[in-house]
């Protein structure tokens, strides 16, 4: 025996399920719909399903915002297959799933369901212990080599040198000293004896 369900995928309630029972159900805003859904995009009576042949065959009732199926807006009465994307309006997203019943269960349960809810066992490999080289250590070379001795310069002794240049400008200063000394001399002499027509007569008032 098979049996379907709604699974809101995108909604006021996202993860809610509507089992659907009966010859005829209403889906809607009304809370008194076999599908109630409380959402402005949603129409006070939005849509209809009818069972026939062991299917839902899914009709739109003159909705505001419509009613698709897989993206295709209906324009005539659909045939539901499971699987199929229910939209009401943009932003209402309802899944159609078909459950299976077991033989000797009192409840229909759904694979998809069960798969999601039934852990899958996992197997990790345990944990490889990865070798480890690490090199000998290297002996380091002590070897040094002999300081080498560094050359001195001396420079060549320049005391005499600077001790004669040093005499030279003494005598040189000394001369020059004597030397203005007897001309000043001389000047004072010649103007004292009134001789400077006779040393000097390119003078004027010679």
């Amino acid at each position: 025996m098979a049996q379907f369900q709604f699974v809101m995928k995108s909604g006021p309630t996202p993860g809610a399920t509507f089992p659907l029972e009966g010859e005829q159900l209403i889906i809607g805003r009304d809370a008194g719909n076999g599908v109630a859904i409380n959402d402005s995009e949603v129409s006070r009576k939005h849509a209809r399903l009818t069972f026939q042949g062991g299917k839902y065959v899914l009709d739109d009732l003159g909705s505001t915002n419509g009613t698709f199926v897989n993206g295709q807006r209906l324009t005539a009465p659909a045939v539901l297959k499971a699987g199929d994307v229910v939209s009401l309006g943009e932003q209402i997203v309802l899944m159609y799933e078909a459950l299976m019943a077991d033989a000797g269960a009192t409840v229909a349960i759904s694979r998809r369901a069960v798969q999601q809810a039934v852990p899958q066992p996992t197997y990790s490999a345990p944990p490889q212990p990865q070798p480890t080289y690490s090199a000998p250590p290297q002996p380091q070379p002590t070897h040094s080599a002999p300081p080498q001795p560094q050359p001195t310069y001396a420079p060549p002794p320049s005391a005499p040198k600077k001790a004669a240049n040093k005499t030279v400008l003494i005598a040189a200063g000394a001369g020059a000293l004597i030397l203005i000394c007897s001309c000043i001399g001389f000047l004072v002499w010649v103007d004292a004896t009134y001789r400077w027509c006779v040393f000097f007569p390119f003078l004027s008032g010679c």
